[in-house]
């Protein structure tokens, strides 16, 4: 799945992004708004990663969207 298709159902994505990072609570996800930035930066926030662990997790979670 490419990140345009992310972008484009974030809201119907909602629920499995926190089943994977539960800490992102719903205002998180209402202001990321799908811009997969703006998601990275949050998860080096919540979580204490770098950006490239961050990249890292979103691109593994988007390949189990398949």
């Amino acid at each position: 799945m490419d990140w345009n298709r992310i972008e484009g159902g974030w809201k119907d994505l909602k629920g499995k992004i926190r089943e994977q990072w539960g800490n992102l609570t719903d205002a998180d996800l209402d202001k990321i708004a799908g811009k997969r930035e703006e998601f990275e930066a949050k998860l080096q926030q919540l979580y204490g990663l770098t950006k490239d662990a961050a990249r890292k997790q979103i691109d593994e979670w988007m390949t189990k969207l398949h």
